[in-house]
C-alpha cells in the first residue's frame, strides 16, 4: 500500500485488485471536486500509464481534440495529425495501444465530462472504443474520473444505451471522516484535540483540498481567518467556483442549497418549489438527483409517507457559507475568531455538528454495537399535534428498536434540565404513538463530550460523544 495515501484502503484494495485482474477494466470513479480523486488515481498508477488525458473547462470540441493530440503526441512515435473528430481520436488511440509492449495498459482519461460537449460524439467514439477494440483486450485497464457525478452516473454506469453494463467497476469517493481528517493532520505535523478537529470538519467537510490548506502553528480559529475572511484567502471564493464547476446554470443549484441550509430536517420537493419560486418539472427533478449524487444533499422518507420524499442539507462547507460568507458584508479580517461564542456561531455549530452525525451513522452504530443490524436513517418531524415535535435523527432497526438520537454540540458536558427532560419525554409519546407504536424506543444523547449526570439524566439510555465518532 502507498503510504503516501491517507485512509482508502477499501479503494487502493479494489483498484489494485482491478489492476491485476487480467481481464478488461472499464473502472468510473467518480466523487465531488476537490474530494482526491486524481491524487489517488496517480499516486497509485501514474507509472503505469500508457495514456492521460484530462478535460478542459469550459472547452469546445477543437479545443479539447488539440489536447488529445498533444497529450498522444507526448507518448505515441507515431506521427499522428490532429484529429477532426472524436471517432478519429479514439482509433488514432488503439493505433497506438497496439504498439505498445506494456503487460497492462493503463489509460486514464480525468474529467471526462468536459470531454462531452455539446454534439461532440464523444460518448459514441468512447462506445465505439470500448465495444469495437478494447473489452476484447485482457491487457486493457480504462480509468474514468469526474466531478460530475451526474454525468458519470447517469451516461456511464445507468447508460442505457451502447454503454449498458460495460462499466466494469464503479467507486465513489467520499471526503474523509473524522479519524481521517485527524490522520490528515498528523501527516502534516497538526496535532489537534477532537473538539478543534470537529470545527473545521464542520466547516470543511473532510475535503482534503481544504484541509491541504491548514497552516502548522497556528489555531483553527486563526486557519478559518485567513482562508475565507481575510481579503486575499485562498478559499474566499471556493463556494461559488464549487458550484460553477460542477454544473450548469448553477444559480438554480444555488438557490436551492441556501433554501435547504435554512431547515435543519429538510423540505419536500413542493416545500423547495413553493421557496424557490421555479416551476415543477423536469428540471428541479434533475437539480435536486444532481445534488444527491454529488453528496451536497440527501433524501429519505418517513414511516407512513413512504411517497414523500425529503431533502436535507448534507454538506458542511454549503451551510458554513450561507451562514457567514454569503451577504457577508464585514471587512473585519479577524471575523471567526470575533465571532466565537456568539449566537450566530452557536446556532451554526448546532446545524453543522448535525451534518457531522448524519456522516458518521456507522461510527454511531459501531459503539452502539448494532453494526451487523439493518437500520433505516431519517429525521421526523409532526406539527399536527399540540405541540411541534423534531427529532434530529432516527436509527429505525430491524430488531424492532428505535434509537431516538438528540444531538447536542457544547464545549462542556451537556446538562438535562428539569424542563428539557419533560420536552423529551413528550418527544418519545408522540413518536411512539404516531409512528412506533410495538417498538421499544431508546433515547440516545449525541454530545460532544457526554452528559453530566444529575437528576433528570436517567432518561437516556445510550450515549455518544465526539470521541466515538473517531473510531
Amino acid at each position: 500500500m502507498n503510504t503516501t495515501i491517507i485512509g482508502r484502503e477499501q479503494e487502493i484494495n479494489r483498484i489494485q485488485e482491478l489492476y491485476v485482474s487480467r481481464k478488461p477494466e472499464f473502472v468510473a470513479l467518480f466523487g465531488r471536486r476537490r474530494v482526491g480523486k486524481t491524487f489517488l488515481v496517480r499516486e497509485l498508477l501514474e507509472k503505469k500509464f500508457v495514456f492521460d488525458l484530462a478535460g478542459l473547462a469550459r472547452s469546445g470540441i477543437k479545443k479539447q481534440l488539440l489536447n488529445f493530440h498533444y497529450s498522444l503526441k507526448k507518448v505515441a512515435t507515431q506521427d499522428f495529425a490532429a484529429p477532426s473528430s472524436w471517432l478519429e481520436a479514439f482509433e488514432q488511440l488503439i493505433a497506438f495501444l497496439e504498439t505498445s509492449q506494456a503487460k497492462r495498459k493503463v489509460i486514464f482519461i480525468d474529467e471526462v465530462s468536459w470531454l462531452d460537449t455539446q454534439k461532440s460524439g464523444f460518448l459514441t467514439a468512447l462506445e465505439h472504443f470500448w465495444n469495437g477494440w478494447a473489452c476484447s483486450k485482457k491487457d486493457i485497464m480504462l480509468i474514468v474520473c469526474g466531478s460530475s457525478t451526474s454525468w458519470i452516473i447517469n451516461n456511464l454506469i445507468n447508460n442505457r444505451g451502447g454503454l449498458y453494463n460495460r462499466v466494469t467497476a464503479s467507486i465513489q469517493l467520499l471526503p474523509f471522516t473524522l479519524n481521517e481528517t485527524e490522520l490528515f493532520l498528523r501527516s502534516k505535523n497538526i496535532e489537534w484535540s477532537h473538539y478543534q478537529i470537529a470545527e473545521i470538519y464542520m466547516i470543511m467537510g473532510g475535503i482534503p483540498f481544504y484541509l491541504e490548506k491548514i497552516k502548522q502553528g497556528k489555531s483553527v480559529a486563526q486557519n478559518i481567518d485567513n482562508l475565507f475572511f481575510n481579503k486575499t484567502g485562498e478559499l474566499k471564493n471556493e463556494f461559488s467556483n464549487l458550484y460553477a464547476s460542477l454544473f450548469d446554470h448553477s444559480e438554480d443549484y444555488e438557490k436551492i442549497v441556501e433554501i435547504l441550509s435554512g431547515n435543519r430536517s429538510g423540505l419536500t420537493r413542493n416545500e423547495i418549489i413553493a421557496n424557490a419560486k421555479m416551476k415543477s418539472g423536469h428540471r428541479i427533478t434533475t437539480i435536486l438527483n444532481n445534488l444527491e449524487y454529488s453528496g451536497f444533499i440527501r433524501s429519505y422518507s418517513q414511516p407512513k409517507r413512504k411517497n414523500e420524499q425529503i431533502f436535507q442539507l448534507l454538506d458542511s462547507f454549503t451551510l458554513f457559507h450561507f451562514h457567514f460568507l454569503h451577504k457577508n458584508k464585514s471587512q473585519d479580517e479577524q471575523f471567526w475568531t470575533n465571532s466565537l461564542n456568539t449566537s450566530q456561531h452557536n446556532a451554526w455549530a448546532g446545524l453543522s455538528f448535525e451534518i457531522v452525525c448524519l456522516l458518521h451513522t456507522r461510527e454511531i452504530k459501531k459503539k452502539l454495537e448494532i453494526f451487523g443490524v439493518q437500520s433505516t436513517e431519517y429525521a421526523w418531524r409532526c406539527r399536527n399535534t399540540e405541540i411541534a415535535v423534531q427529532i434530529d435523527l432516527l436509527i429505525d432497526r430491524a430488531d424492532n428498536i428505535v434509537n431516538l438520537c438528540e444531538i447536542k454540540y457544547a464545549n462542556t458536558q451537556y446538562i438535562i434540565t428539569k424542563d428539557y427532560e419533560e420536552k423529551l419525554r413528550e418527544k418519545i409519546e408522540v413518536f411512539r404513538q404516531k409512528i412506533a407504536p410495538r417498538k421499544a424506543i431508546h433515547l440516545l444523547m449525541l454530545t460532544t463530550f457526554g452528559v453530566k449526570q444529575n437528576l433528570y439524566s436517567g432518561i437516556v439510555q445510550n450515549e455518544v460523544t465526539l470521541d466515538d465518532l473517531f473510531i
